[in-house]
This record gives C-alpha cells, structure tokens and sequence, in this order.
C-alpha cells in the first residue's frame, strides 16, 4: 500500500482510508489497526457522527507537511500532526467527510525519541490529538487546550496507554 492511494479500514460507523505517502512509518497493518482502535476509542467518549461518515489518515514525511503547514497555517516549519476539519455539524453530529490527520514521520520519531516513549505511542496519541480537532476541539488558549487534554487523558487512558501530558501540558497555540 506505500505510496498509493490508501486502504480502507474500520466499518460502520466511520470508514477510515488510511496512505503512506512518504516516510519510513512502521507496517500499514499497524497504522490501519491503530487509526481504526484511536477513533473507536475516541468515538466511544460520545463524539457523534453519522454512520458511514469517512476520515483520511495520511502518514507523510518532514517535508510534505511542512508545506501544508506553511500552506494552511503560514508557519513554515515541520509539525507532528495537522487536522483539516470537511465538514460542519448538524447539531452535535458530524459526517459524511470528517476530513484529514497528516502525521510527520521525522517529527513524530523525533519526539517519542526525545520523550522515551514507544513510537506506537505517540502516534496513538497523535491520531487522538488531530481526531479531535476535527471535532472542533483546539487549544487557542489556556481554557481550550486544558478541555483538549482533559478529553485526550482520557482516551489515552481507555487505550491503556499512559498519559501524554504528565510531565509537559498542552500549550495554547494561540494565533
């Protein structure tokens, strides 16, 4: 599957399609189960979407999302994960598209090197993060980002995986 356009995984309620498209990422199978297990479990803490809704998980190198980055957020550096929202809510629910995560390989090693974590980790963990900033969640500021962790502590936790935070907050990413 490297390089092509991706795999579709998951089921009802939420089709997941999963690509590498650049990086040295561990095997599609894990990514595909990882995705699949992070969104059930993000899901299941009453996100709501409508069956059948569709995600993109695009697993990519330093250099691919630096340019979105530089695109979308005009910060031209590297970053671990960026979310692209597709669609708005009806009420609280959301779907058919609910967008795209795109996960850096160099970034993301990197920092689960620096921070003596698995890799599996905190790619887990940053599939959580940009699921749940298709949902509308961020961290503008200090209020924002301390509901974000709040939700992401605890899905870490029902994943059975240690909390990303306990030694570094989540800090507003203000304008």
């Amino acid at each position: 599957m490297r390089d092509d356009p991706g795999s579709s995984c998951g089921g009802s309620p939420l089709m997941i399609d999963v690509s590498v498209q650049g990086g040295d990422w561990p095997p599609d199978a894990d990514l595909e189960a990882w995705c699949a297990r992070c969104t059930a479990v993000a899901l299941a803490t009453g996100l709501k979407i409508r069956p059948g809704t569709e995600l993109s998980v695009v697993f990519t190198d330093d250099a691919a999302i630096k340019d979105l980055n530089a695109t979308w957020r005009a910060k031209n550096s590297a970053t671990n994960v960026l979310s692209f929202p597709a669609s708005d809510p009806d009420g609280d629910t959301y779907g058919p598209f609910l967008g795209d995560i795109v996960l850096a390989q160099e970034t993301t090693s990197r920092e689960a090197d620096e921070l003596g974590i698995e890799l599996s980790d905190h790619i887990a963990h940053l599939i959580v993060h940009g699921f749940l900033h298709l949902f509308g969640y961020d961290h503008q500021d200090d209020a924002d980002a301390e509901v974000m962790e709040t939700l992401e502590r605890r899905i870490m936790a029902d994943l059975g995986l240690n909390d990303p935070y306990a030694d570094r907050p989540l800090l507003a990413d203000g304008p």
